[in-house]
């Protein structure tokens, strides 16, 4: 029979139903799995699911059942590739669930920033309302989205559709081009010149070792428009403690950070000494993770292993 371990059960919320592979098997989950326990767990099993529980190497060897990882993510840093395509392992990943649920979040993030929300919603706790003396009162500047500049740094399919609400809402959206390079593709500017002009700057490119600090200081010496930085694709592409200064001097108007350098974050993460400030939101990388999405992920996952048991596998990580 074939036997299933989930090593990470933990990361897909609980409300999501999942449903099980229609082939025999035999179903084991964890909530959570440290990497010292990865090979005892995975004794025995043909597929392992995995969300962000690392398989390296030195794993692999020492598991020779092992026949299909499922990575219930995109994001596949997790696995190292090479090694599993020596050992014959079939690893599929899921694609494309969130398109709808990471834009929303990115405008969720847009809008209470823009709009100062959060420093609002602190003055109305804090009585400044009761004592203002007046219908209204004004302790942070509040914007319109219509007519700014949106500019996004990674034009896939999250990138593109973050795009398409900036355009419904009046918005001007433009792609950088890669960093020092040039630009040949329609509809992108310059990289520095995105950075320049924006408004509003989001990012939704991969994490890679040319992407790794794609933001720090001298990039925020340029942002002339000072504008808001939205995070919601990966920890490092974003230099943590040049974010920060770059705060302290009024380089940009404020960020909203769904994802961090590690994660969960250490003590001293230069975000989380800023976090309660009113033009900072910080969520605990949750933009992927709506009820529809989770679910469509599940679904997807549960088809790469049916069709890894029917002889054509899909998502093949390559």
């Amino acid at each position: 029979m074939t036997r299933i371990v989930f090593l990470d059960r933990g990361t897909i919320g609980p409300s999501v139903k999942l449903t099980p592979p229609s082939f025999s098997h035999e179903w084991v989950e964890h909530e959570r799995t440290h990497a010292d326990e990865v090979v005892e767990r995975l004794q025995g099993a043909e597929i392992a699911i995995t969300n962000k529980v690392p398989i390296r190497a030195d794993h692999l060897e020492k598991l020779p059942d092992l026949k299909m990882i499922a990575v219930a993510a995109t994001g596949y840093n997790i696995l190292d590739v090479a090694a599993c395509r020596a050992h014959g392992v079939v690893a599929s990943n899921v694609r494309s669930y969130a398109q709808k649920t990471v834009p929303e979040h990115v405008f969720a993030l847009i809008f209470a920033l823009r709009r100062n929300l959060v420093g609002y919603r602190q003055d109305v706790i804090d009585g400044v309302w009761q004592k203002s003396g007046q219908f209204c009162f004004f302790t942070h500047p509040i914007k319109d989205l219509s007519g700014s500049r949106l500019g996004l740094i990674g034009g896939g399919s999250l990138g593109e559709a973050t795009g398409a609400i900036g355009r419904a809402l009046g918005m001007e959206v433009v792609y950088a081009g890669r960093k020092g390079g040039q630009v040949s593709k329609p509809g992108y500017l310059p990289f520095e010149e995105v950075l320049a002009t924006s408004d509003v700057l989001s990012l939704h490119c991969p994490f890679t070792p040319e992407t790794e600090g794609l933001i720090s200081f001298g990039e925020f010496e340029q942002m002339a428009q000072r504008p808001l930085l939205i995070n919601t694709a990966r920890g490092g592409l974003v230099d943590e403690a040049a974010l920060v200064t770059a705060l302290d001097r009024g380089l940009i108007a404020g960020a909203g950070f769904d994802v961090l350098t590690s994660e969960p974050p250490a003590d001293d993460n230069p975000l989380m000494k800023i976090a309660e400030r009113p033009n900072v939101i910080i969520t605990p990388h949750v933009a992927w993770a709506s009820e529809e999405a989770m679910q469509t992920l599940w679904d997807q996952l549960t088809g790469h292993i049916e069709n890894y048991k029917r002889g054509h596998p899909t998502n093949v990580i390559t």
